[in-house]
């Protein structure tokens, strides 16, 4: 019996190692293959002219990858501006105000975003939001935001609908369950000593929110919001449906654009030199490189924040 005991202890010891060391090993072969595969790229245009040069002319055999770059952040940072409060306003008001009986239809519903295929936000984002964009909303920021001039620059141009705005609000729309649920968590797990305390000497509802459960969470928040930036950066299928393909460099938020993931889908196919390919290839390590520095920083804010509050 001593004997089994010791087999199982062993065997699940090995298997545990096996997981983690085929884990890593994923990881480094997709860095290792991903980096061989930009080789080319890498010694035809150096690293940082590619990264910082933005035509982009396959029959011209010249490629840079800064307007995808630019592309791909600009959309998550729209996506960010509208997600981040939203999420803090949803988990707020599901953790501190909402009535019990429908916290779990609340909670429910904000979860069920995150099981909608990305393919159905692009079809509704390029149908349904992408028109009343063009119609309605754009004129109605150009009306409100160009006569001021350090505004001006983010609104010219005609309204399209199928731009960095529009591309931006559905990936808010993606992203928000993520950072919603997570910050619900991190209220969920503020001590209530802390909040009956500041109820007992006096303090709002708003005050206690503000000064108490949020600084108690923030390192959570976050994390959160880093890990859902890295969702963001890496969306394909919604945003190519509102985005574009036009590899430009524009300052206003209403011209069409594209990002890498977007550079991957749409023109994998059509990469017919050993130099595209390359190029393509060295596109999908830049993102990959951002996504891994984004998850590196959360996991160093969370473990630096645990450590601070013990």
């Amino acid at each position: 019996m001593d004997r089994l005991y010791v087999f199982k202890d062993r065997l699940f010891l090995t298997l545990t190692v096996l997981a983690s060391i085929i884990t890593v090993s994923i990881v480094i072969a997709i860095f290792v293959v991903l980096l061989l595969a930009s080789l080319d790229a890498i010694k035809h245009f150096g690293v940082f002219h590619f990264i910082f040069s933005q035509t982009w002319s396959p029959h011209r055999h010249i490629f840079g990858g800064a307007s995808s770059i630019y592309g791909t952040v600009m959309t998550t940072i729209i996506a960010l501006f509208f997600a981040v409060p939203t999420s803090l306003g949803i988990a707020v008001f599901v953790t501190q105000i909402c009535p019990k009986s429908l916290k779990g239809i609340f909670s429910y519903s904000v979860e069920l975003l995150a099981t909608i295929p990305s393919i159905i936000y692009g079809m509704w984002g390029l149908f349904s939001l992408a028109p009343v964009m063009r119609n309605y909303i754009e004129p109605a920021l150009q009306r409100l935001f160009l006569p001021i001039p350090g505004l001006k620059v983010l609104f010219e141009g005609t309204p399209l609908g199928i731009d960095l705005l529009t591309s931006g609000l559905v990936l808010s729309i993606m992203i928000i369950p993520f950072i919603a649920s997570i910050a619900r968590d991190n209220f969920e797990l503020t001590p209530k000593e802390f909040s009956e305390s500041a109820y007992a000497m006096g303090a709002t509802k708003w005050e206690v929110i503000k000064d108490v459960i949020m600084p108690y969470s923030k390192v959570g928040l976050l994390g959160g919001i880093i890990i859902a930036t890295g969702r963001a950066l890496g969306e394909t299928m919604a945003v190519a449906f509102v985005l574009g393909n036009d590899h430009s460099i524009h300052l206003s938020l209403i011209e069409s654009s594209t990002t890498i993931a977007v550079t991957l889908a749409n023109e994998f196919t059509e990469a017919d030199s050993a130099l595209y390919v390359s190029s393509l290839f060295y596109l999908a390590f830049i993102l990959l490189f951002l996504s891994f520095f984004l998850l590196s920083v959360a996991k160093f804010l969370v473990k630096k924040g645990v450590k601070r509050h013990g």
